[in-house]
């Protein structure tokens, strides 16, 4: 659907590299006039936008909003009405865990044309970059995407429900919660040697996969910083090149040690 002036296309950017983008999402970056994009989309990305645009940067950190949501529907509505073509552009898919559902809620009360422009949500691409199918036949037939952060109130999450087997667990913000979210699988009845992975700048050049069981990974995981990164945990992780056994990852500490 062509764009006109007054019109809003909510753009999923994918989880980083430039050539993960779709065709409508670079083409709609290519004709924006107002671009109000994230905070981890990437230089690459952002180099397709015109020259002319007006660009803001609304993007979210742990303690720190640059503007809340609420001014964020604002901003995009005032240049719809001044008639510019908007792009709100998002990391990964705009409506898994991306506020893209809040955005064309305030969209459509203000009675703004808009869209919504699927992108590669950061499940998709960060399991496809470290080899984890999120779904397998005879291994797992269902995959289930979480908040990590709801991870920190005891009755938010049916934990029971969520270590039970054959399905794929994705935990996004799930990071710095490591810990407690093994605490609470393994108390509930999930198996401590079920694989699991930390996949840290997926797709990215600076990727990094810590792939081992969910006891070991929970015990040897880095401390947690500023990197994006998911959480998985199921049956299919162990399918991925980068994954270890306890006994191969001790291997590897002796070595290191003895290096």
């Amino acid at each position: 659907m062509p764009t006109a002036p007054g019109f809003v296309s909510i753009v999923g950017a994918g989880p980083g590299p430039l050539d993960l983008l779709t065709l409508r999402a670079l083409e709609r970056l290519r004709r924006a006039e107002v671009v109000i994009h994230d905070r981890l989309i990437g230089a690459d990305i952002l180099a397709e936008l015109p020259a002319q645009a007006l660009r803001y940067d609304v993007g979210k950190a742990r303690g720190r909003h640059t503007l809340p949501q609420s001014e964020i529907h604002a901003l995009m509505v005032r240049h719809a009405r001044a008639g510019r073509r908007v792009v709100r552009l998002k990391g990964g898919d705009p409506f898994i865990f991306g506020r893209g559902g809040e955005e064309m809620q305030a969209l459509l009360a203000a009675a703004v044309p808009f869209e919504i422009v699927p992108g590669v949500s950061a499940a998709q691409g960060c399991g496809a970059a470290a080899g984890i199918p999120l779904t397998q036949r005879e291994l797992a037939s269902q995959c289930v995407f979480l908040p990590g952060h709801l991870a920190d109130g005891d009755g938010r999450y049916d934990w029971a429900m969520l270590a039970r087997p054959g399905q794929t667990l994705v935990f996004y913000m799930g990071v710095e919660r490591l810990a407690r979210i093994a605490e609470r699988l393994i108390a509930h009845g999930l198996p401590p040697e079920t694989p699991a992975a930390l996949v840290l700048d997926g797709s990215r050049p600076t990727q990094t996969v810590l792939a081992r069981p969910l006891q070991a990974l929970a015990c040897h995981a880095p401390p947690y910083g500023p990197r994006p990164g998911l959480l998985i945990i199921g049956p299919t992780v162990a399918l991925s090149p980068h994954y270890q056994t306890n006994a191969a990852a001790s291997a590897e500490g002796a070595e290191r040690e003895h290096a």
